[in-house]
């Protein structure tokens, strides 16, 4: 018998023991692979046919409206810039990317979504001059612009439980150099392979072995793409067995540009913290501060280049890494024809570019954080907010909030001891429509906690005297700025039984004196005696009005401040007078876009009717008063005079609470400064809260207030000892405004007036009070 011969006969003899069990193994796997493949494939389909992401809801500042006249200063404009991650450079092409030279910027604006709709890109001249926007200019068009809106900063992100920042993006919105250039570098035949490529699997195996180490991938972007979306990322021959049978699986589904789709926005790019970063279109923002569709050659190859290795070739880690992986990218789009050998030359000669800082912004502001979420509550639970990728447009202004910060921390710093235990909150709205600029709820802004701008109520003190007036000059028939009142002991019984004793600051009584004066001048007595004139009750009932949900004190102490608000509620009230005599709730949140960039919800305000026009207009003219020559005369006597402000101080018992509340034409700001164990910080409100207020405006820019007087009032000169009508010569005279019609009739000559100043008559200035 031949060898052949006997190998045969042994291979039967061997089939005759071996066949049952071959039978049997195959039987096993068959019935094992079959339902197992059922079991993936309908895992593929459960991912695939309905395939969605958890992105992060991004919430944003307010886009910054350039228009000719506004207030805006160079280093103000740059703080704009710089919080919505503008880099200087040079001629500023790109956009995100902005050129000063003086009073003149170049600006190239990204394309954003806003509640008007696409904004595009555009580049932009914009020329200050005596800390206004002279002029504006689309330098493309070389023609002036009326206004245009800057893109706002991203302030703060919801992260859903992933933790993963993510921008979802179609094929059509990538750059198609990133689309053929991916497949160029890591899968050149995913267009003819079905999910495996063994070809390349044997030409990488051989690369590695020729090296000694791994250079070289034999993973299918399909492959990759079911690392991310199914598997761990063990190394061992179950997992690649699942991964190469995911791949076919689904490759025989769907078809390669669902699939490539799916890959450009899964593919893990990078990590801040405990964000990881997905898809190229989230890892242009991080990378770059830019929109994906910007993107130039260079920094396309980077991002391709990432794939291979997030952590390793980290730019901003190891940027000559990064540069090296960069370049050997370029080549290979240069050897598959992709880009020619000009811009081969031009892009490896390019920086990486990439931005100072990462593109996820931290939650920054978070007291005004806090105000948002609590806005956004009526419409929406905090646990859907987070991760539904939803665009929230706040109100923010990034130029006041940082001004905000430098102004109170500098403030605190300069009290010395005295400042400790101090803490301090604020709130800056804007004067005519209530959105909320800025909010500080800690003497350390960017800590998270305890918010005592929304949160901490504290006794507002002589911050509540201009409302009992408000209710007084709503009766024009009966009250004027120059109607006479007592300042003299007052002693009100109460329940307990004990009497209620006020007393005036400096613990003097100024007997009968103008109604303008006793604001100026925040003298109590006085004021109590106007509020129970025109009723206690009256003054409840209007601050009730403004929608605080509780009970407001009924008794009166009420008229001197025996209120707790918090700074956030007092700028409610207060912004009544900036805004005109209109009531306007304070909002901080304009709109919610959904994650296609479409309009969700509208958020406006509409103005109260107006019905006190007159009388609040009286009030803030006495409150412009108080600013030149009373409590807060300080403001009046320095650079910031200039502004026309209206506000008043307020302090508490035993100077625990220091307030100020003052507003410009274009912003009402409010101040409070004290412990929050309640002790005494020796601070009234113009050496507390007043100093942080004037730091403030010596910064932000902002009109001056322009009180229209000559509309629904009239100008009169009076004997501000008598209120009555006199002549503008006569001594002591004052001008003062009246409701239309109401100025006072009885006139009073000034003979006896000469004559005592001629025979050396005296009069004495009394120190205002608090």
């Amino acid at each position: 018998m031949t060898f052949i011969a006997r190998c045969a006969e042994l291979a039967r003899l061997s089939w005759r023991w071996l066949r049952a069990p071959f039978w049997l193994g195959l039987g096993a796997v068959v019935a094992f692979l079959v339902p197992y493949t059922l079991y993936l494939d309908a895992q593929v389909r459960e991912r695939f046919d309905d395939l969605s992401w958890e992105t992060p809801t991004r919430i944003y500042a307010r886009a910054l409206e350039l228009r000719p006249g506004l207030p805006l200063d160079a280093p103000t404009l740059r703080l704009e810039l710089e919080a919505a991650r503008y880099d200087e450079i040079t001629g500023a092409r790109s956009p995100g990317s902005f050129m000063r030279d003086g009073d003149r910027f170049v600006i190239s604006r990204r394309a954003f979504a806003s509640l008007d709709g696409l904004e595009k890109a555009r580049r932009i001249e914009v020329l200050l001059a005596r800390s206004r926007v002279a002029g504006l200019k689309d330098i493309d068009t070389g023609k002036a612009l009326e206004r245009v809106r800057l893109d706002p900063a991203r302030i703060a992100t919801l992260y859903g439980a992933e933790q993963e920042e993510r921008r979802v993006a179609k094929l059509g919105q990538m750059p198609p150099l990133l689309v053929s250039g991916l497949q160029a570098v890591e899968d050149r035949n995913f267009k003819h392979h079905h999910g495996v490529d063994f070809i390349a699997i044997l030409r990488a195996s051989w690369a590695n072995l020729s090296a000694g180490h791994v250079v070289q991938g034999g993973s299918t972007l399909t492959q990759q793409l079911v690392k991310n979306l199914f598997l761990d990322r063990g190394q061992n021959f179950l997992r690649k067995g699942n991964e190469a049978l995911l791949a076919l699986l689904i490759e025989s589904r769907y078809d390669k540009q669902r699939i490539l789709e799916a890959y450009v926005n899964e593919i893990f790019l990078g990590q801040q913290g405990g964000q990881a970063v997905h898809g190229f279109a989230a890892a242009s923002e991080f990378y770059f501060g830019r929109e994906l569709n910007t993107l130039r050659a260079p920094d396309v190859a980077l991002l391709v280049g990432l794939v291979q290795g997030p952590s390793y070739y980290d730019p901003r880690r190891a940027p000559e890494r990064a540069l090296n992986r960069r370049n050997l990218v370029l080549q290979q789009f240069f050897d598959t024809g992709l880009i020619d050998a000009d811009e081969l030359a031009r892009a490896k000669a390019s920086p990486l570019g990439i931005a100072e800082t990462p593109g996820l912004p931290r939650n920054r502001f978070p007291a005004f954080i806090d105000l948002v979420r609590a806005q956004l509550k009526r419409d929406y639970d905090d646990a859907a907010l987070r991760g539904a990728g939803l665009s929230v447009l706040t109100t923010l202004a990034p130029s006041a909030q940082i001004s905000a910060e430098q102004a109170l921390q500098q403030s605190l710093k300069a009290l010395g001891k005295k400042q400790e235990e101090t803490q301090a909150a604020l709130v800056i709205t804007g004067a005519r429509d209530g959105e909320v600029q800025a909010v500080i709820g800690d003497r350390a802004p960017d800590q998270p906690g305890f918010n005592r701008a929304l949160d901490a109520r504290r006794p507002i003190g002589s911050l509540v005297k201009p409302f009992v007036f408000l209710v007084a000059l709503a009766q024009p028939q009966r009250y004027s700025l120059a109607s006479i009142v007592e300042d003299a002991p007052v002693s009100l019984p109460q329940p307990s039984g004990k009497p209620w004793m006020p007393q005036n600051a400096d613990k003097v009584a100024h007997g009968r004196v103008a109604l303008i004066d006793v604001l100026v001048n925040s003298w109590n007595l006085s004021t109590v005696r106007l509020g129970m004139l025109v009723g206690v009750d009256r003054v409840r009932a209007l601050i009730a009005s403004f929608g605080f949900g509780r009970d407001i004190n009924p008794n009166p102490s009420l008229l001197l401040g025996a209120l707790d608000m918090s700074p956030l509620e007092v700028a409610q009230l207060y912004q009544y007078f900036a805004a005109d005599g209109h009531a306007l709730p304070v909002i901080a949140v304009r709109g919610v876009l959904d994650r296609d960039g479409k309009p969700l919800r509208r958020y406006g305000t509409k103005p109260g009717a107006g019905d006190y026009v007159e009388a609040a207009r009286l009030v803030t003219y006495a409150m412009q008063q108080v600013n030149t020559r009373g409590t807060a005369r300080a403001v009046g006597a320095g650079p910031l005079a200039s502004l026309n402000s209206a506000g008043k101080t307020g302090t508490s018992d035993d100077s625990r609470d220091s307030w100020y509340a003052g507003f410009t034409g274009d912003h009402l700001a409010v101040v409070w400064v004290g412990r929050d164990d309640n002790k005494p910080t020796g601070l009234v409100g113009a050496t507390g809260a007043l100093k942080v207020w004037t730091a403030l405006f010596d910064q932000l820019p902002t009109r001056p207030l322009d009180l229209p007087l000559g509309q629904g009032l009239e100008l009169a000169w009076v004997n501000p000892e008598s209120g009555q009508r006199t002549a503008p010569d006569c001594p002591g005279a004052r001008q003062l405004p009246f409701v239309a019609g109401y100025v006072p009739q009885e006139e009073q000559g000034c003979t006896m007036e000469r004559l005592r100043e001629w025979f050396g008559g005296t009069s004495s200035d009394v120190p205002p009070q608090d």
